[in-house]
């Protein structure tokens, strides 16, 4: 059975992450990420549209058309 690699690439403040599963959860974006819980986590989209995630919230990953989705993240809440 040949691999097919990792579904994603996310963008955490601009380090590339391969990444095997279709969601991920804003404490494993702050781990892959490195900081603190604290810092919390916001999700930017394609549209550079911005939005502060929840401790606990499941982000559901879509892949684009043949090519890897970059999903990008970044530490910091909105005010």
């Amino acid at each position: 059975m040949i691999s097919q690699g990792p579904k994603f690439t996310i963008d955490i403040e601009g380090t590339l992450h391969s990444w095997d599963k279709d969601t991920i959860t804003t404490e494993e974006i702050i781990q892959l990420g490195g900081w603190d819980p604290s810092q919390g986590a916001i999700v930017i989209d394609k549209d550079n549209n911005e939005t502060t995630l929840k401790p606990g919230e499941v982000v559901e990953l879509k892949p684009g058309m043949g090519f890897s989705k970059k999903v990008r993240f970044k530490r910091g809440f909105h005010a």
